[in-house]
């Protein structure tokens, strides 16, 4: 077997792998109005396979004795990874405390970083690099431990996150996500 061979099979299985796991984690993701996470991400999938098929055959251009396969394997495979990390989210493990219920608030702050540990107003912190790229449902707890998983209630059925953007007098932008702690005896009824 060539190296170039050896090449084409690692780096297809590789790009074949990384596909499926963004299939997988592209069901996660939120959507935009009417279409899921899926079906646009989908579409990116096909931008890229496009994309790396044109800059493959560039690519050819300068790797001659690799073949076309080879080339483009190696591509999608850096273009996926790429992919990957521009869709990671972070799962966030946020502590309440004991018997609250209400509005969670996370607040973009460039100097506080993430404060996930909420204080009785329902308030807490992220930084911007968590702030921009969690989309996940967070793990709560109460400061008991008590998971309260059961009675968060998400913004809707395609974002569990509400953002919202308040403008002061003072032309301070403050920005911050939210979702809500229903009790109890509220779990299963719709508003």
């Amino acid at each position: 077997m060539t190296t170039d061979q050896k090449l084409k099979l690692t780096f297809g299985i590789i790009s074949i792998l990384l596909l499926v796991t963004l299939l997988f984690k592209l069901i996660e993701v939120p959507g935009g109005m009417i279409l899921s996470g899926l079906f646009l991400g989908g579409i990116l999938i096909v931008g890229i396979l496009l994309g790396s098929l044109v800059l493959s055959l560039l690519l050819q251009i300068v790797f001659k004795k690799n073949s076309f396969f080879t080339i483009y394997a190696i591509v999608i495979s850096l273009a996926f990874i790429t992919f990957h990390y521009y869709i990671y989210s972070p799962t966030l493990k946020i502590v309440v405390p004991n018997g609250y219920h209400g509005e969670v608030k996370l607040i973009y702050s460039k100097e506080k970083g993430d404060v996930l540990t909420i204080d009785s107003n329902g308030i807490g912190y992220l930084g911007n690099w968590t702030f921009y790229h969690s989309y996940t449902r967070p793990i709560v707890k109460q400061a008991n431990g008590k998971d309260l998983d059961r009675n968060l209630k998400g913004y809707n059925r395609s974002s569990f996150w509400s953002v919202s953007t308040f403008h002061s007098s003072d032309r301070t932008i403050i920005e911050s996500k939210g979702f809500k702690i229903i009790p109890d005896s509220l779990i299963g009824l719709d508003d």
